[in-house]
């Protein structure tokens, strides 16, 4: 169980981690099965914000507790605008994946050092149900000012989800009940934009 009491008060301001993948992290093989009890606990009407993570630029990740959500650019500060996407034929940033959320109790499961959890490259981290049957394609998030829609496209792990935290991690994420729990995340945009702070409750509805 992830201790979201413990917030803002044990965090920097912000604090700034190199996220470059130096060494790939090795296949335990091990068996997350124990965690699925748990996972699946995730409150459903009423989360918690437990993380703000912004990249400012490739392989860098800013851990901040506080910041503004923009129709436009999405978490200010972050490159997702500017990073653009291969996905799109114009290669402008793709509009569905402007925020990407992720569990805590996911990340707790598959990385035990809390410190390491940026790295996933996630800019909100959550206790909160975001499976398809809790938060369907069009769900709406309230959080803090700002308010987020849930996007039908899916968000997958990839190679570097896997150098970070080994390729069982990755199978057990992209395995069918991981995709139908969404447990590598969901992708977000904003509809209307505020400020977030960690510890800012989750509403869905």
């Amino acid at each position: 169980m992830v201790d979201t009491a413990r917030m803002t008060t044990l965090r920097p301001a912000s604090e700034v981690i190199d996220a470059t993948v130096i060494d790939r992290a090795p296949d335990r093989e091990r068996d997350f099965a124990p965690f699925m009890s748990n996972v699946e606990a995730s409150p459903r009407d009423q989360g918690t914000l437990h993380a703000i993570v912004r990249r400012p630029a490739r392989d860098r990740r800013e851990v901040v507790n506080e910041a503004t959500l923009d129709l436009e650019t999405g978490l200010v500060g972050d490159d997702w605008l500017a990073r653009g996407s291969s996905s799109q034929p114009d290669g402008r940033a793709n509009p569905d994946s402007q925020l990407t959320i992720m569990s805590v109790r996911v990340l707790a499961a598959i990385e035990p050092d809390e410190s390491r959890w940026a790295l996933a490259g996630d800019q909100l981290l959550v206790d909160l149900d975001l499976s398809i049957e809790a938060l369907p394609a069009g769900a709406r998030l309230r959080i803090g000012e700002a308010e987020l829609v849930i996007s039908e496209t899916p968000h997958t792990g990839c190679a570097k989800f896997s150098a970070r935290f080994g390729s069982d991690a990755l199978r057990w994420i992209n395995s069918p009940l991981g995709r139908g729990l969404r447990l590598r995340g969901v992708n977000a945009r904003v509809t209307r934009g505020g400020v977030v702070r960690v510890g800012d409750l989750i509403r869905s509805g």
